[in-house]
């Protein structure tokens, strides 16, 4: 079980890199993209914590919802350039 669940986090996270490519394709904004690829991101780090349940995956889960909610602010904060 521990290794399906490893596979779907990685699938999770190359799925979650190829839709923050698309989005910021699409939007060229990275205030778009961004979110997108956290997401995806914050669900590997669950799933990859089901499949290890440990002390370790805890902090690193913890670590990408953070590092997920401070970015979501800064680009939210971030000044808007005119293009």
């Amino acid at each position: 079980m521990t290794g399906i669940l490893t596979a779907a986090a990685l699938l999770v996270t190359a799925a979650g890199v190829v839709s923050a490519g698309a989005a910021y394709a699409i939007s060229r904004r990275i205030s778009q993209a961004l979110p997108v690829l956290l997401d995806f991101l914050t669900g590997a780090g669950l799933i990859r914590l089901a499949a290890d349940l440990s002390w370790n995956s805890i902090l690193v889960a913890a670590a990408v919802i953070a590092v997920r909610k401070v970015a979501a602010v800064g680009v939210a904060a971030a000044p808007r350039l005119r293009s």
